[in-house]
């Protein structure tokens, strides 16, 4: 049976899953008219507008320039869309990122070339992630196509495709709209694919297009229906009757969720199978959020040597380990030096799964063998018992003297306590991702980070599309002040899109994660009065409030006035640190991945 996905109500859910109808089964929250409607309204502009609703899209994320103008027009005239204008195209790119975490799909819409090219990092980001992202560019006169002229916004060149080449290596389908007779085909194949693969994709649309009526726009679209993907039912059965085997004859295992659970849409399959057979249930840190830590046997984060404590001995000490989804590279394995053996392990995959040294199952969705699974599996809570026996609670940091210099480690346990099912916790790169791997999160609790791409500046624009996103809940931002200084202007567009997010900025003088990985004087930044830039941005327009907090007294009454007098405003709070004040995570894992980019050439 087809899966209509057109029209879903695409919401945000606990275990993480994105471009997911909600539980109450809902399919189509969207009536779409077949009453034709006049012909001077059958535009590609409204057609597009009309596709992004459809999706789940209220939220553009954009910057203007004069080649998008026209689109830009019918987006605003689109009762179903706030279009969010943004201070640059990276940014812009970011806010759709965060956006489509919480919400299952994300759009941006920038200029051609200039914004393009501005924009392709926060899309490279997006698709090492796996969030469908639609990225719209407003592309040249349709024509000036084959033609031998020079245009503005390109590098001078009468070609026109060096950024259509530069997106075909970071997007799963560009489409180039430069004629109105394959325009619907092309964008609603664009859409579908970004929603079938999760992936980002490119639309660039001639900048005097959106504004003509054509005949294939005279209806409002036919919702899509994607055909849903199938396991191979005898694949299936065998996959599951040899991982069913192999787990069943050891005496510890465990599992262990990696990030590719979110597309596979398969927390739910993994939280039923972790129920059944009691293994105990771990998360590699990329993973973090997408399955609730509240659960029974959840043990933590394995991240190798930097694992939460006694996480790592139970994980690495099994004979016998599930990793659904996992992505091992030289950040989450801590500079190669995870002691797993591939024998002992069930790799699986969104669609296949990897027993031991082989054989490995193709055409196996991952949420149908962990589904299948759970019916085959005997109790065991060995491993679990393991840790339960050796687990020693974490103790909390030395009580700090009247007036003392604040200690990360301090400012975090206040985070911690402001945690509830209302928030979300945005991470920055840096110190941000080992101080945050430590929260625990209740239930209900949103949590985000960018870990594959792992580009700094990343959580200023995810927090703003975040926050547009999920607006029950109240988002809570972590960020370097390295990583602020790189896109701290969309403070502004948060502020006008009176968002109430809680930003603490670590201000510790530089790039600290660059120092535990290799010092050097580019390590340092020059210090900013932050809570004085973010006053001057806010300009006295919108609801804002500042803090510049030293010590922990401080700090305590910083945060009771955010999220008392001024739990409507977007709260920024400036956490002034020691510049050596790391987690101790920090410093080990900084040490090894310092160690596997040292290495030296293999003898050929």
């Amino acid at each position: 049976m087809d899966t209509k996905v057109g029209s879903l109500d695409v919401v945000a859910v606990p275990n993480g899953d994105i471009g997911c109808p909600p539980s109450h089964g809902a399919v189509s929250s969207i009536q779409t008219s077949t009453v034709p409607f006049s012909f001077s309204e059958a535009t590609l502009g409204r057609h597009l507008a009309r596709r992004l609703v459809q999706i789940g899209v209220s939220d553009v994320f954009s910057v203007p320039g004069d080649f998008n103008l026209t689109l830009l027009d019918h987006l605003v005239a689109e009762p179903g869309l706030n279009l969010v204008g943004c201070c640059n195209e990276l940014n812009a790119g970011y806010a759709a990122d965060g956006y489509a975490r919480s919400r299952g799909v994300g759009a941006c819409v920038v200029t051609f070339t200039v914004g393009g090219l501005s924009v392709i990092n926060a899309i490279a980001g997006a698709n090492s992630e796996n969030l469908p992202l639609i990225c719209i560019v407003g592309g040249p006169n349709s024509n000036d196509y084959g033609t031998n002229r020079v245009l503005h916004h390109t590098i001078g060149l009468p070609d026109f495709s060096q950024e259509l080449r530069c997106f075909q290596t970071v997007t799963c389908f560009q489409a180039v709209v430069n004629n109105l007779e394959d325009a619907h085909e092309l964008i609603d194949t664009a859409i579908s694919t970004a929603l079938k693969e999760s992936k980002p994709v490119y639309i660039s649309i001639s900048c005097n297009l959106p504004a003509i009526p054509h005949p294939t726009f005279n209806r409002d679209p036919v919702p899509f229906c994607l055909n849903p993907k199938l396991s191979n039912h005898m694949g299936l059965e065998t996959a599951i009757e040899a991982a069913a085997e192999f787990l069943n004859k050891a005496v510890k295992p465990v599992m262990v969720a990696g990030p590719k659970l979110r597309v596979a849409k398969s927390s739910k399959a993994f939280v039923e199978l972790a129920d059944s057979c009691g293994y105990p249930v771990a998360v590699m840190p990329s993973a973090k959020g997408l399955v609730p830590e509240h659960h029974p046997h959840f043990i933590g984060t394995y991240w190798g040597a930097v694992s939460t404590a006694f996480c790592a001995e139970i994980v690495e000490s099994a004979d016998a380990y599930l990793f659904a989804g996992p992505i091992f590279n030289d950040y989450s394995s801590v500079g190669y030096s995870l002691l797993l053996k591939k024998d002992k392990a069930i790799i699986l995959q969104p669609d296949r799964v990897t027993i031991g040294n082989g054989p490995t199952f193709g055409c196996v969705l991952m949420k149908d063998f962990l589904s299948g699974l759970s019916k085959r599996l005997n109790k065991n809570t060995t491993a679990y018992e393991n840790y339960h026996r050796i687990y020693v609670p974490e103790g909390h940091p030395v009580k700090s003297q009247p007036k003392e210099p604040l200690r990360v480690n301090v400012l975090f346990e206040h985070i911690q306590n402001m945690l509830s099912g209302d928030t979300a916790v945005i991470a920055e790169t840096g110190d941000s991702w080992f101080n945050c791997q430590k929260l625990k999160l209740p239930k209900g609790c949103g949590y985000e980070f960018q870990m594959q791409y792992g580009s700094i500046g990343w959580s200023v624009g995810a927090t703003l599309g975040y926050a547009q996103a999920a607006t029950d809940k109240r988002v809570i931002s972590c960020i370097g002040d390295g990583s602020f200084q790189v896109t701290a202007q969309d403070i502004s567009t948060m502020i006008r899109c009176g968002q109430n997010t809680i930003i603490f900025l670590i201000n510790n003088g530089g790039y600290t994660i660059e120092v535990e990985i290799h010092d050097g004087p580019y390590n340092v930044i020059k210090n900013w009065n932050y809570t004085g830039l973010v006053d001057a941005i806010h300009n006295g327009e919108g609801k804002c409030w500042t803090s510049k907090v030293f010590c922990e007294e401080e700090l305590v009454e910083a945060i009771e006035v955010a999220v008392g007098d001024k739990k409507d405003c977007l709260c920024f709070i400036e956490v002034v640190v020691h510049k050596d004040d790391t987690s101790k995570e920090l410093l080990e894992w900084g040490s090894r991945v310092s160690a596997a980019n040292s290495r030296p050439p293999n003898p050929q």
